[in-house]
């Protein structure tokens, strides 16, 4: 086959955009195949509200998440969602340089994320070279305030809507 006859895999990042530059971006992160492996969505209490409950792997992916703040510095977690087959962030990429070294893009901290992710998973369940995520992952600039609430807001509201999810739930 050459590699022509190979499919086009979509652009996901804005063409010339610099990554790197601080700023708001709205992450999500598929697992591979869409398997329902990091959590579950039930009923809570409230009768609108549904609670995430991770599983094992969904705890693993939570406290790598949270640890990028210390790995580095200029990134925070501004908010976050870890459902079944995919998580929503929120990142912030904070005015702070990176020294010497050239500042690493959110393509690298979402790589460096989910590899570190696999790779203590798959250390802890002895699954050496199972994929836990997608390959890609998609982004948005977040460029305002008005995008920064429509999309805290979808964030917050996602578990509520997982039964009608039909993006995420085959």
């Amino acid at each position: 086959m050459t590699e022509s006859n190979f499919p086009k895999r979509k652009q996901h990042r804005l063409s010339g955009y610099d990554y790197s530059k601080s700023g708001y971006y709205f992450v999500t992160i598929c697992t591979e195949g869409r398997k329902p492996v990091l959590s579950t969505v039930g009923r809570g209490l409230a009768p609108a509200a549904n609670t995430v409950t991770l599983t094992g792997i969904g705890k693993i992916a939570e406290e790598q998440l949270l640890l990028l703040e210390s790995r580095y510095p200029f990134v925070r977690i501004d908010r976050y969602v870890i459902m079944p087959n995919h998580i929503h962030i929120v990142f912030a990429l904070l005015g702070k340089t990176a020294g010497a070294s050239p500042r690493p893009t959110l393509f690298d901290i979402v790589c460096a994320y989910k590899s570190c992710t696999t790779r203590i998973c798959n250390k802890l369940l002895q699954t050496p070279g199972r994929k836990i995520f997608q390959t890609s992952f998609y982004d948005e600039i977040i460029r305002n305030q008005s995008a920064y609430d429509e999309i805290s807001e979808y964030i917050f509201e996602n578990p509520m809507k997982w039964e009608e999810d039909e993006l995420f739930t085959d």
